[in-house]
Order: structure tokens, then C-alpha cells, then sequence
């Protein structure tokens, strides 16, 4: 038997990515701005970790003027859906299961 723990995202384990992918879950795509003030990091801290999950495929960035204004959005793209879910539902899964002391 296999401990849970082994199918943990090693991408999306990260703390701070962790983060950033629970953030972007709940909406279609967000400013950099919001979910940097959001995961409460610098800038250059989460273009690293965006620069990652964007690597693995689970982050989408687009980048767009508005007027003069440069902007980056970022969004989760299906795959990094699937894989938030997943990691969720195993993190739920080993917490709900903890190990049992052997009787006698």
C-alpha cells in the first residue's frame, strides 16, 4: 500500500503556489496585482512562482495594455484545475485518514 502523500503536486505544493492556485480557482483569471497583494508576496517572489506553474502548464499569462498601463492576468488553465482538485482532494484525503496505531 501506498501512502497518499506520493500523488502531492510537487509543483503546486509549494506554500506559496499553493496559494496562488487556490486564488486563481475561484475565478476565471485575475490581475497579478490582486493576487500578489492577495498571497501577500513581492512582485519578483511571485513571478518566480507564476513563472513555474506557467512552466508545468497549470497557469495561463496574458499580458495587455489599457490605456497607457501595461497589466498581466493570470488564469488557471483546465489542466491546472484538474491538478488544484487532485492535490486538494489528497491533502483532504490523508488528513481524513491518519494513521492507526498497530493493536496490542
Amino acid at each position: 500500500m501506498s501512502h497518499p502523500r506520493r500523488e502531492l503536486d510537487p509543483v503546486i505544493h509549494s506554500p506559496v503556489r499553493f496559494s496562488v492556485v487556490a486564488a486563481l480557482s475561484g475565478v476565471e483569471q485575475a490581475e497579478f496585482r490582486f493576487i500578489r497583494d492577495a498571497v501577500e508576496v513581492s512582485d519578483s517572489t511571485l513571478s518566480q512562482h507564476v513563472a513555474a506553474l506557467e512552466q508545468a502548464g497549470y497557469v495561463k499569462v496574458t499580458k495587455a495594455r489599457i490605456g497607457r498601463r501595461a497589466s498581466t492576468w493570470l488564469a488557471l488553465t483546465g489542466t491546472g484545475r484538474q491538478a488544484f482538485t487532485h492535490h486538494l482532494a489528497t491533502l483532504n484525503r490523508i488528513a481524513a485518514e491518519p494513521p492507526r496505531p498497530p493493536e496490542g
